[in-house]
């Protein structure tokens, strides 16, 4: 209780502090610097869990969020996975298994689509901690499924049945997101079960998405084909931070679960810190990314800047990125995150569902922003 109580007092801080600037936050205090990243993200966490039942404050999508086994609430259960094994609180642990019984360890009814694909690296967590394989039975099926039929459609995002629903090339990774949601399901299985064909789907599918979306002249991701050719008011390319959140996000978690010596290992290494080297050039004075990374900052966003501090912490504690170079923008970014934080735990300036960058508000919270905010503070816990 005492920990908990110590999160609230931080958090009534940092809301004073919220009330003093107008669209962008001022720097944290060195007192708020000097907190354990697991002890501000304890509230944050509690908060989140004891929301799972109503989401009246939702703006959007809400009925979306509201599903079990989609992607919103599948982000959010991978960050509580990181962080029930940084605090070794058995309360986490106990609430994702609990998820798990009641999901039946089963996806949602589409069978191939990444945002559906994403919920199994949740599954393959508690299949790992319990030793319980059944659990792995629908995700080996479903995976299964693909492999025995693997599409080859266009990676063009227009195209619609006509009948409606989502474009043909979702059933391929063909946006951004998808690299966070479904590869590192893929490579995951491979490691649960010994075989090597999932990490080769995932492999060549993530490098097919690759080359369709990666500008390698600016070292970011376009969100999906659409935004390849557009540009902004002042003639920008559109870069949106989240989505690039989600690669960058997506590279650690594949990074981590992908063998040392495989093959295209120092291919994604190399893309990882290319990505790194550009978006530390892009942090805003106060600590947060912008929602479109090209752009001046306009107020703060803390999903895109959640992934970056994750990603950017964990390359910094695995040796793939230079503490001297990029541990100040991984401090500053974290330190802005915990202005977002309410007294009660709630976190504020996420952008809400989207695919592209988007109007943001102090009260907009999400659970993907919460996951990535939970990712972010176990890699700060280390690094600090």
């Amino acid at each position: 209780m005492q920990r908990r109580s110590g999160g609230a007092a931080l958090a009534l801080v940092l809301l004073a502090a919220t009330a003093s600037f107008g669209t962008v936050q001022a720097a944290p205090s060195a007192t708020a610097r000097a907190v354990s990243p697991l002890a501000v993200a304890r509230p944050v966490a509690d908060w989140q869990l004891a929301h799972m039942d109503r989401f009246d404050y939702v703006s959007s999508f809400r009925h979306h969020t509201e599903a079990p086994r989609d992607w919103i609430q599948a982000t959010f259960y991978i960050g509580l996975t990181d962080f029930a094994d940084a605090t070794k609180d058995p309360r986490y642990a106990a609430a994702l298994q609990a998820h798990g019984v009641k999901e039946q360890w089963g996806f949602d009814g589409r069978p191939r689509h990444a945002d559906a694909d994403v919920t199994g690296q949740v599954w393959l967590w508690t299949a790992a901690r319990s030793g319980d394989r059944k659990q792995l039975e629908p995700i080996t099926a479903r995976f299964d499924a693909v492999l025995a039929a693997p599409s080859t459609v266009s990676m063009d995002f227009v195209p619609k049945p006509p009948e409606g629903g989502d474009p043909y090339c979702q059933a391929r990774w063909c946006w951004s997101d998808a690299l966070f949601m479904a590869p590192a399901a893929w490579v995951g299985l491979s490691n649960a079960t010994g075989d090597p064909r999932y990490l080769a789907h995932a492999d060549r599918e993530f490098w097919v998405t690759t080359d369709a979306l990666y500008d390698p002249v600016e070292h970011l991701y376009f969100r999906d084909s659409r935004f390849i050719e557009r540009r902004d008011a002042g003639g920008r390319k559109i870069f949106w931070g989240r989505g690039n959140g989600w690669v960058f996000g997506g590279l650690v978690r594949i990074l981590s679960a992908l063998p040392a010596d495989h093959p295209s290992r120092p291919r994604y290494e190399a893309l990882f810190k290319d990505m790194a080297a550009k978006l530390i050039t892009l942090q805003g004075a106060q600590g947060y990314w912008p929602v479109s990374l090209l752009e001046p900052q306009d107020v703060p966003e803390t999903s895109g800047t959640g992934f970056f501090v994750y990603g950017l912490a964990w390359g910094i504690n695995n040796g793939l990125l230079p503490a001297k170079t990029y541990k100040p923008a991984a401090v500053k970014g974290w330190n802005a995150l915990q202005h977002a934080v309410g007294p009660d735990g709630k976190l504020g300036w996420v952008q809400q569902v989207g695919v592209a960058p988007d109007k943001v508000t102090a009260t907009d919270t999400q659970l993907y922003g919460v996951g990535a905010f939970l990712m972010a503070a176990t890699q700060m816990e280390k690094l600090k």
